[in-house]
């Protein structure tokens, strides 16, 4: 069957029918020769294994830990905000983003007003789920392995992917390196698309379905979500409230955030270095995109720091506020709390999304307060004690 049929049929049937839930296989080294386990469990095995990395320490969910919302909970020399990489040297220049709903996101394509929406990553180098799940083998400061041929010879040396191939994909699915890679790149998209990823079970889930009630604050703070037009960006639906609302437009946007000198320093780049955002996507080279990201999931955001797309502020609630420096002329609101400076000039300061940046009303500290306590419900099941644990440990700092 050809990838995008595999993939295709995978994404149209899990947001509406709850799939099947792969169990964790951290560590799990056994074969997977049972063809009944299908493609996500291959992928399943492959998201955990760390023979595909060149040093062999580290495998997809080092940096996607499915006990961390898919993200990467390691102290680097920067703290979290960039990762390092298997050769324990190498740091990149971006945050990990979480896994969680990546899945949801359409292909990377021009909608009918010429914005780019969709892909993978925060610049959309990856045209989908597949070409996001083979690159970071292949990237020297993540994975680091040397090429496509490198990564199938460590697959053929293991009689469990061998059988795994050729019950699921025929005899000799090995045998051409390009198709056995994008066999496997096939599987980890198959195994990011369950429910595990995207179980759609949050606190907010649960209200819309009359299952619980929301806080007087979580309310609020739902309101001023809506009048502060934080669904501009942060809302697939713009009107009306929606179940299974990805809570990102999986549009581009620069919306000024500053250099992280820490993430700098740590790999070498230099504050001299840009990162040229959707800019820097091959193909691309339309100046008015220098500076635009991809619009990030809130979905889990309060347990994913830390925040945008260079981890530049460590707490959800400095994140919000930074968006209150375009909309509010008190003094306070165009400093950094994590600081005590201003937050500092934007990175590219072209392109800037000012329409959007500009267009809510300046929050107090109430407001700013019921907003975090909106995003925090929209928190997976299963992250809830992770949330409770960073609330216990930031009132334990006065925080």
């Amino acid at each position: 069957m050809p990838r995008i049929s595999l993939l295709a049929v995978l994404f149209l049937s899990i947001p509406l029918a709850g799939a099947v839930v792969v169990g964790a296989a951290a560590g799990r080294q056994e074969p997977l020769s049972d063809p009944g386990a299908g493609l996500a469990g291959l992928g399943e095995r492959l998201f955990h294994d760390t023979a595909l990395s060149r040093e062999g320490t580290q495998s997809c969910s080092t940096c996607h830990d499915p006990d961390q919302a898919f993200t990467d909970p390691r102290e680097g020399a920067a703290g979290r905000a960039v990762s390092l990489g298997d050769d324990g040297q190498s740091y990149g220049d971006r945050n990990t983003p979480t896994l969680t709903y990546a899945a949801l996101s359409p292909g990377f394509h021009r909608d009918g007003m010429g914005r780019y929406k969709g892909g993978q990553f925060w610049d959309g180098r990856a045209d989908d789920l597949a070409d996001q799940a083979g690159q970071p083998m292949l990237n020297p400061t993540e994975m680091g392995m040397p090429d496509r041929a490198a990564v199938v010879e460590r697959l053929r040396a293991d009689a469990g992917y061998v059988e795994s191939f050729a019950a699921l994909f025929g005899p000799g699915a090995m045998d051409d390196v390009d198709a056995a890679f994008d066999h496997a790149a096939d599987a980890l998209a198959a195994y990011q698309g369950t429910a595990e990823f995207m179980p759609f079970d949050s606190k907010y889930d649960r209200y819309l379905r009359g299952e619980v009630r929301l806080t007087p604050q979580e309310e609020f703070g739902h309101t001023v979500f809506i009048t502060w037009n934080c669904r501009l960006c942060h809302q697939l639906q713009k009107q009306g409230i929606v179940e299974h609302e990805t809570f990102t437009s999986f549009e581009f946007h620069n919306i000024g955030i500053p250099v992280n000198a820490a993430a700098r320093e740590a790999n070498g780049l230099g504050l001299g270095h840009l990162d040229r955002g959707l800019l820097d996507r091959p193909g691309i080279s339309d100046p008015a995109q220098a500076g635009r990201v991809k619009v990030p999931t809130l979905r889990n955001v309060a347990v994913t720091g830390p925040y945008m797309h260079n981890g530049a502020f460590s707490d959800l609630r400095t994140a919000v506020l930074f968006y209150n420096k375009y909309t509010s002329r008190r003094p306070d609101a165009q400093i950094n709390p994590e600081t005590g400076k201003d937050w500092g000039p934007a990175e590219i300061g072209q392109n800037l999304s000012l329409a959007e940046l500009q267009s809510g009303l300046a929050l107090n500290d109430a407001r700013v307060d019921a907003l975090v306590a909106f995003l925090e419900t929209l928190t997976d099941r299963r992250y809830e004690p992770l949330l409770a644990e960073q609330k216990r440990a930031a009132a334990a700092q006065g925080n």
